[in-house]
């Protein structure tokens, strides 16, 4: 640090500050990039069996069973990639896709819970979501009659074109909510239920009241990623997400990005007559500062620094990893899948994430599968709160919970030109953080990030 001059000072090595840090570095901005941890990735780094006890269970060897650490790279935040999703157009866009290896999910499925009726009894049931119109029509979630209306409706979003009013039904998506709209299909609650969380991937019933247009939008890219690697829209890096913003990392630095671990940051001081500011530092042992003009924090920066009052706390995230050996039931015998719990059917306030994740991704021993639970915190007894997630994985070996306050800034996000980026949610999926890029590139570009793909790219 030494008191150089920066355009840029980056604090925390996460998903979202990493993909900031080689987009602005490819801008052409002078980059310093810290981290107080030893590795990047930050609270979203993957761990070995080592680092994972000496974590969760420091008093305790690892079990012989499990093997060797070279067997191992479990996610301490797991997450989905949307195959045509933002954060894998921005991968391509930077050519980071050059430096990691990629398998398709083998499906999402969705918990339904069914009344008892003459010939079975009531409970919780794990069914495929289907990803297109033919699986509509064959698919266990519905009865024989809503198929055909589900149908007709994954048919209309394979169609419609915003360009085009020819498209719309007879009532204007961008008039109405989505629940003034989907009353015209005559879809059943159960089957919007699992539209809404499983397909357009909305963790609370606000999709209902949101505009139509906006959840079509991302029913049709649920779709579009479908069929781009396999037969599920979702895909995972090959041994695990700590990939992906270390490979951000590294075109940062292709680019003359400066980096920096194990920096524990002490204060900022802003000067308003300048408009720079100075970050300071301890790194091994001396202290020093860094000028700059812009900062981007993720939220424990703030809160050692004492900038707490920047940051509002909307909850806390419960994960808890499981270790298991044996593939979900119910789910094909696939080696990864994504399993959704929409608050209704479990009767919460929000939607439970499980997924599972084997050996063919790299993340695990032969025979053994990584399963991670998540949700925001609702019971501080993780048992009883998620107590039907345990239900759905079965037996478990070995269990570590974690807990992390959520955090995003208040409305005064970017003053001093200090911006904060938002703690990860507890979706499976990236699509949110890719959106906190997208706002904290352009509130310091003034300009979008492009993510037109061209043929070639693609």
């Amino acid at each position: 640090m030494d008191g150089e001059e920066y355009d840029i000072v980056i604090m925390g090595t996460g998903v979202t500050e990493s993909i900031l840090s080689g987009l602005f570095s490819m801008e052409g901005k002078k980059i310093l990039h810290v981290d107080s941890n030893p590795f990047y990735g930050g609270s979203g780094a993957s761990l070995n069996l080592t680092s994972l006890w000496k974590k969760f269970k420091p008093q305790e060897a690892v079990p012989e069973e499990l093997g060797q650490n070279r067997d191992w790279n479990i996610d301490l935040i797991p997450k989905f990639v949307m195959a045509y999703g933002k954060l894998v157009k921005m991968i391509i866009k930077t050519e980071v896709s050059h430096y990691l290896s990629w398998k398709c999910v083998e499906g999402t499925y969705v918990y339904q819970y069914k009344k008892g009726g003459m010939f079975s009894n009531a409970g919780g049931v794990i069914q495929k979501v289907p990803a297109n119109d033919k699986e509509a029509l064959a698919s266990d979630l519905m009865s024989l009659f809503e198929k055909r209306r589900c149908h007709k409706f994954y048919k209309f979003l394979n169609k419609f074109d915003e360009q085009k009013p020819e498209t719309f039904p007879k009532r204007d998506p961008f008039k109405s909510t989505f629940a003034q709209f989907i009353e015209e299909f005559g879809l059943e609650d159960s089957t919007i239920d699992f539209l809404g969380h499983a397909v357009a991937l909305y963790t609370t019933e606000e999709f209902m009241s949101a505009p139509a247009v906006e959840v079509i939008r991302k029913m049709q890219l649920y779709m579009d990623s479908v069929g781009r690697f396999g037969d599920s829209p979702f895909i995972y890096p090959v041994y695990g997400l700590a990939g992906i913003p270390e490979s951000f990392a590294r075109k940062c630095a292709v680019y003359g990005g400066t980096f920096m671990l194990n920096v524990e940051i002490t204060n900022i001081e802003v000067d308003a007559s300048s408009g720079k500011s100075k970050v300071w530092g301890i790194y091994e042992g001396k202290k020093s500062f860094a000028t700059t003009k812009y900062i981007i924090a993720s939220p424990e920066y703030l809160i050692k620094t004492g900038l707490s009052e920047r940051l509002q706390k909307i909850g806390t995230i419960v994960r808890v990893i499981c270790i298991i050996d044996h593939p979900i039931a119910k789910t094909g015998n696939s080696n990864a899948v994504q399993i959704i719990l929409p608050q209704k059917q479990t009767k919460r306030q929000n939607d439970i994430y499980i997924m599972s994740i084997g050996n063919s991704h790299g993340v695990s021993k032969k025979g053994y599968y990584v399963a991670v639970i998540s949700s925001i915190q609702e019971n501080p007894d993780v048992e009883a709160d998620f107590a039907i997630a345990f239900e759905t994985i079965g037996a478990i070996k070995h269990k570590f919970v974690t807990r992390e306050d959520q955090y995003v800034p208040k409305s005064s996000n970017g003053k001093d030109c200090i911006f904060v980026t938002n703690t990860l949610d507890p979706t499976s999926h990236f699509e949110t953080a890719a959106e906190n890029v997208i706002e904290i590139y352009k509130a310091i570009t003034g300009k979008d990030v492009d993510l037109t793909i061209k043929e070639a790219e693609e």
